[in-house]
């Protein structure tokens, strides 16, 4: 049993309060709202409130993929004003972050104008970018209309929200989750989708699969900017297995011949959440610090696709040795953990595995498929029964001329 809360005192009474107990009572209040609102995402969709409500505010403002942009600031300014009403900013960045391909592995949201960079420049105003949803997000929305989910007033009572979206999609793994509450904390990596439908297809089949056999199926996370994973796969295993653990990236490099002897490495792909500007700037810090003796230079050469070029100091280096220094010393290796601390049936904080994780999404399609079911056998059966009530009334159509009273008068006259 716990405490029972601190009755308001009335009108013009002054009530002691120990100290302790009101701080209890009401950082208590602060820690739950933050897990249960802000911070945790729900394991059915893999959503927090934020996300939801702004892709549900877009599918009000009729956003569908392939219809016309609307400006960031339209959809920000909507989404407070009827389902968020914690900051435009606050929102805004939310929305920026679903729109960023090196952040999300399958944006939720198509932008138009400058959303951010992996250099980690920011993004342009919400007056200047424009949005829409992207086709993954509409399936997160498919079946809304047909009753699919639970539906709850708003903050002020004067609309409704979805509880949770129907998510014919498995996002809380595919684009994984980072959060920070009161006491927890939540870090679930992006993840293929083909391979995590192999694996829901498997516990479809076989429903008591444990995570460690479903790593044929999900050898791993994919992250939208690569990289290599370098953990054994049995401490892979045991993260996914616990719920808890981490993940040692690596850069992706290759050597290139340059000519006359020489040669270069080229690095294509980088961990995770690494500014690019930011780690070349360290590279050439070490580099002037003379911390990095095997490198002569670094520089950048990207495009759209990521091109790092490192130069060795002599072409007698050995481009692995000078690698392993450059791992050793910067983030071209980064560690990136694994936490699955979510919100399972939209309630209780728990960390889960990949098993369960997939068993939540898949229970959640389930009913989902049976609320659809029976709106649609409801729709089904209410237009019987008005296509029976307009057979009887053709059917009575002669017998009603009949019993016309002109129809008598003819009768008589003949």
């Amino acid at each position: 049993m716990g405490k029972e809360l601190i009755p308001p005192p009335e009108r013009n009474e002054v009530q002691e309060v120990a100290l302790r107990d009101a701080l209890e009572e009401r950082y208590l209040a602060y820690a739950l709202s933050t897990i249960m609102h802000r911070a945790l995402p729900d394991a059915r969709d893999g959503l927090k409130p934020v996300h939801r409500r702004i892709l549900y505010g877009m599918r009000l403002l009729r956003l569908d993929p392939g219809t016309t942009f609307k400006k960031s600031a339209k959809i920000v300014g909507d989404v407070m004003g009827t389902f968020h009403p914690h900051g435009n900013e606050a929102i805004y960045d939310a929305l920026v972050r679903l729109a960023q391909d090196f952040s999300s592995r399958y944006p939720l949201v198509d932008g138009q104008g400058n959303f951010g960079n992996i250099d980690g420049d920011n993004p342009a105003a919400m007056r200047y970018t424009e949005a829409r949803m992207t086709e993954v997000a509409r399936l997160l929305l498919d079946g809304i209309d047909e009753d699919a989910v639970e539906f709850r007033a708003n903050y002020d009572g004067q609309s409704e929200e979805p509880v949770v979206l129907p998510a014919a999609f498995p996002n809380l793994l595919a684009n994984g989750a980072q959060g920070i509450a009161v006491g927890m904390a939540t870090s679930i990596p992006p993840h293929n989708v083909a391979e995590l439908c192999d694996a829901a297809l498997h516990l479809i089949e076989k429903p008591e699969t444990k995570s460690r056999s479903l790593l044929k199926y999900v050898p791993g996370p994919d992250f939208p900017t690569g990289g290599l994973i370098v953990d054994p796969r049995a401490e892979i295993a045991e993260a996914y297995a616990t719920g808890r653990g981490s993940f040692r990236v690596r850069a992706r490099w290759a050597q290139e011949d340059s000519g006359r002897g020489t040669w270069l490495v080229v690095i294509t792909e980088i961990p995770w959440m690494v500014q690019k500007s930011r780690l070349v700037e360290r590279i050439a810090e070490l580099i002037n610090e003379k911390k990095l003796p095997l490198v002569a230079d670094v520089r950048d050469e990207s495009a759209e696709d990521i091109r790092l070029v490192i130069e060795p100091r002599a072409r007698t280096v050995d481009p692995a040795l000078m690698m392993e220094s450059l791992f050793k010393l910067t983030e071209l290796e980064s560690r990136i953990p694994l936490n699955m601390n979510v919100l399972v049936k939209g309630r209780i904080p728990k960390v889960i595995g990949l098993a369960e994780a997939l068993r939540e999404w898949l229970d959640h399609r389930r009913d989902v498929l049976l609320r659809r079911s029976r709106h649609r056998l409801k729709q089904i059966e209410h237009r019987l029964e008005m296509l029976g009530g307009y057979l009887i009334a053709y059917l009575n159509l002669d017998r009603g001329d009949q019993d016309h009273p002109a129809a008598r008068t003819s009768r008589n006259r003949c």
